[in-house]
């Protein structure tokens, strides 16, 4: 039985069969139509959600199965002060496969280690978000035609981003990949980051200014400030709207760079770019369900 915890936990290679396995779906939706029909998924989600949940739900009623589970910690034991342990040892008698969502680091690990049945990490605090990395990976693939040989931008929040920690180790196993961290000195990528790029050789800079750097993007991965993993108000409040993309810093950029974003969108973007051709935030919503439909076949070892 595998589990998925971090984007690592696939070889490159495992990672473009998934790939070519989403693409397949997106292709012949209905020769899916009814491949997990019977299964169960559980999603047990402990932070708010939006776009992973219903992507996750979305994924399993498109392959045929069912779905249940909780969408905030309030309306599961939890709140009665039950563990994550014993909470998967009860989902596994009802379940099929679980998508987990925590504000505790390592909480869906702990999971699959007590679990009967398989366990994808749906983003745990600050740590890793691995689906939306297969979602960023297969946007970019899809768009760009490859996953190497680019220079890509983050920009905003990067100290507290699980997604651009995820997609950041996920990339440096690719050929050619250079990046560009654009933050406030208070949300600076995590010096373990940093660490793990110098002893790869990996070429990175860190720059403040975000328009200075535009210019010279393949892709620029925006993310917002996030009011939840502030200790405290006032240090929200003097960053929340640090970086804004506009038309008029898109101006700068190259005719072919894609923005995406892990969405939600506070005020980072503004709404005139979304109808730039180059802002492809709203694709990597679709694509996301196509990846979790091949992650829960591929982990159900279901094949079609």
């Amino acid at each position: 039985m595998r589990h998925l915890m971090k984007p690592l936990d696939f070889s490159v290679e495992e990672l473009e069969q998934l790939f070519d396995l989403a693409d397949d779906i997106q292709k012949n939706r209905a020769k899916y139509a009814h491949a997990c029909d019977g299964k169960i998924l559980a999603t047990c989600f402990y932070e708010p959600s939006t776009r992973t949940r219903l992507s996750f739900e979305s994924a399993m009623l498109s392959l045929g199965g069912q779905v249940l589970g909780f969408a905030s910690a309030d309306s599961s034991s939890a709140a009665k002060g039950e563990s994550v342990a014993d909470t998967i040892r009860t989902v596994s008698c009802f379940a099929d496969i679980c998508a987990m969502r925590h504000p505790k680091e390592g909480a869906p690990m702990v999971a699959a280690s007590k679990s009967r049945i398989p366990v994808i990490n749906a983003g745990d605090g600050g740590h890793e978000h691995p689906t939306q990395t297969l979602t960023d990976l297969l946007t970019i693939r899809t768009l760009k035609g490859r996953l190497n040989n680019f220079t890509i931008g983050f920009c905003g929040d990067l100290k507290f981003g699980r997604t651009v920690h995820s997609l950041v180790h996920a990339l440096m196993r690719y050929d050619n990949i250079r990046f560009v961290f654009i933050s406030p000195e208070e949300l600076r990528i995590p010096s373990y980051v940093r660490e793990e790029l110098k002893d790869q050789n990996i070429p990175f800079e860190e720059v403040i200014d975000l328009e200075a750097a535009i210019g010279d993007l393949d892709l620029l991965y925006m993310t917002r400030v996030q009011r939840e993993r502030f200790f405290n108000e006032e240090d929200y409040v003097r960053l929340k709207d640090f970086y804004i993309l506009t038309k008029a810093k898109m101006k700068k950029a190259r005719p072919d760079m894609l923005v995406l974003h892990p969405l939600p969108r506070v005020n980072e973007i503004s709404v005139e770019v979304d109808d730039d051709p180059r802002a492809v935030y709203f694709d990597q919503v679709q694509y996301g369900r196509y990846v979790r439909m091949a992650l829960i076949l591929t982990l159900l070892e279901i094949q079609v």
